[in-house]
């Protein structure tokens, strides 16, 4: 995977910003209540019109996909003082096992940091870094951090899957993006030693292993 910029506007990737906008968040957790009422037996016949009408009602009071810059310039402290914030809105809240994830996937973004020199202006890849600490991870702990612990953990609402299992997956694949893009940093740099290797062996006339001598 090569660190990219970013390409230009489509329907799909105005469908992607909206599936991960705060209306559709809202509106789909008041939908899951709804369910929940049905499923309790509150409601009956009418159920469809009331998931409709919360899923409604929850996207008219949410704000609107956010839009953003690709060419603007990437902000360090804006991400250091996210990630900072995203530890501590989870901050013994969290399950032992998820709240390692959430840990594993920060430290990633952070040991990012330092490489974000070498990304071209315009990278979606700095784009995705960027706004995963400032807005697709706190959206997402909001978005689970704002039901009942007990509907949370034992509720099931999507899938056969609780709303913790929910969020377990989410962060696995905010995580997979993180671990493709680290991949294409340690690449380039591996590619930078192994063409630094030939210009040594072409410039001096002798082979650079890196094995001890025999």
């Amino acid at each position: 995977m090569a660190i990219s910029s970013a390409p230009g506007p489509t329907f799909g990737r105005r469908l992607l910003r909206y599936l991960a906008s705060p209306k559709n968040i809202v509106g789909s957790l008041l939908a899951l209540v709804g369910l929940g009422l049905f499923f309790a037996g509150v409601i009956g016949g009418v159920w469809p019109f009331v998931v409709l009408a919360l899923y409604t009602i929850g996207a008219l009071l949410a704000p609107g996909p956010r839009r953003y810059d690709l060419s603007g310039s990437f902000d360090p402290d804006e991400v250091k003082s996210a990630l900072a914030h995203n530890q501590h809105l989870a901050q013994g809240r969290l399950p032992a096992p998820v709240m390692a994830k959430l840990l594993k996937l920060q430290q990633e973004i952070s040991d990012l940091i330092p490489f974000t020199a070498q990304f071209p202006t315009g990278s979606q890849d700095l784009f995705v870094i960027q706004r995963t600490a400032t807005d697709y991870l706190p959206t997402t702990l909001q978005a689970y951090l704002s039901l009942p612990p007990q509907y949370a953990t034992t509720k099931v609402v999507q899938d056969g899957k609780t709303a913790l299992q929910v969020l377990s997956d989410q962060l696995d694949l905010l995580g997979s993006k993180m671990d493709e893009i680290t991949d294409a940093v340690h690449k380039q740099d591996s590619d930078r030693l192994l063409a630094n290797g030939r210009f040594l062996e072409e410039r001096f006339g002798t082979r650079s292993d890196l094995s001890l001598p025999s």
